[in-house]
């Protein structure tokens, strides 16, 4: 028997530069204040971690934490989402990409490919030296312009892209798998990782890694229409994150799935604060109780009308009262015979 953690929090949609959302501290105390038992750092805000120094020091990472500690939660997770992204980008989003990297490289895709594996790299380090066992990413994406299969995608392109893929990430997995650390890809649109299929293709490529797992979100496949409740009997054993968030989609004679190149707010698909959406956790929190999900619960806020600070609030008691814990024996126990097999033997005839 496992239990789920948290509730925790992604720290990344809100970072700033006013307090309490300007260092670890604060942003610490802030979360507990709330509620939060956790908070998941984003490698990339340097104003709550030096990623560098936490794949160097232990002594820092056990700041790190006595920090968080202070503020009355721990650190759930790690990210490395931008940089993972840009382990692989397509020439056609070069220039939107660059943004993710420092200056020094952009406009240059092979320095900064190999910023972000070194980015990776260190996460690794970091995640171990923090004591975590599961970290999150993105894959990047070769493939995703691809994506509707017009013009006709050639004989072997896309087997050719998830082994390209695959070879970029093998050593960054190895990486992760001395550090005893999960590397979980959120399954996302705009990755090459964005389903269970692609997911399977991947995972075959890199030869069915065993550090190879996902972080789940569901709000990214009720967007697709994909069954995220199925998704976790499908691949349950390779879920070892889990981002609460939800979204509504309301499609129309006038737009669907593809949303028409309208702003988040017009659009059928669109991601919602906890509550205000689809998503029924209800099941969600069912099936991975069912499957005995042992890591953190993590409220993602995204919405394109309630202001985050409300979100934030919400989603501590949210996510509490969907958090099961396991029972450690059956509800019908009371009702027990007290057989033994000679007895089971007895009533089935055999003996």
């Amino acid at each position: 028997m496992s239990d789920m953690k948290g509730p925790a929090i992604f720290l990344a949609q809100f970072v700033g530069e006013q307090a309490p959302f300007d260092n670890l501290a604060n942003m610490a105390k802030w979360a507990g204040e709330l509620g939060y038992k956790g908070v998941q750092v984003p490698t990339w805000a340097s104003s709550l971690i030096d990623l560098e120094r936490a794949a160097q020091s232990k002594d820092y990472c056990d700041q790190l934490k006595g920090i968080c500690a202070e503020g009355g939660v721990e650190i759930s997770e790690l990210s490395t989402h931008l940089q993972g992204q840009l382990v692989a980008v397509h020439p056609a989003y070069d220039e939107s990409f660059d943004g993710f990297a420092p200056e020094a490289v952009r406009g240059n895709p092979s320095a900064r490919r190999d910023w972000a594996v070194n980015q990776l790299m260190l996460a690794a380090q970091a995640s171990h030296n923090l004591g975590l066992d599961a970290h999150a990413t993105f894959s990047g994406a070769l493939l995703w312009p691809t994506l509707y299969p017009w013009p006709q995608r050639p004989a072997g392109l896309v087997e050719t892209g998830f082994a390209e893929l695959a070879l970029r990430w093998q050593p960054i997995l190895e990486a992760f798998d001395e550090a005893g650390v999960d590397l979980c890809y959120e399954i996302h649109p705009g990755e090459d990782l964005h389903d269970g299929v692609t997911f399977e293709r991947f995972l075959e490529a890199t030869g069915n890694h065993p550090r190879c797992h996902i972080l789940y979100d569901p709000s990214h496949f009720l967007l697709q229409q994909l069954d995220y409740v199925q998704f976790i009997d499908f691949y349950h054993e390779r879920i070892k994150m889990f981002h609460v968030k939800d979204a509504e989609f309301n499609p129309s004679g006038r737009a669907g799935v593809y949303g028409g190149y309208q702003d988040w707010k017009d659009r059928p698909g669109r991601f919602r604060s906890l509550g205000d959406g689809q998503v029924d956790f209800s099941r969600i929190f069912s099936q991975f109780a069912r499957y005995e999900y042992s890591g953190w619960a993590v409220l993602e806020w995204e919405c394109c009308l309630k202001h985050p600070e409300d979100g934030a609030r919400e989603g501590v008691d949210f996510i509490e009262r969907h958090m099961i814990r396991t029972t450690d024996r059956a509800f019908d126990d009371f009702a027990g015979s007290g057989t033994d097999e000679a007895a089971n033997r007895r009533m089935l005839g055999i003996d």
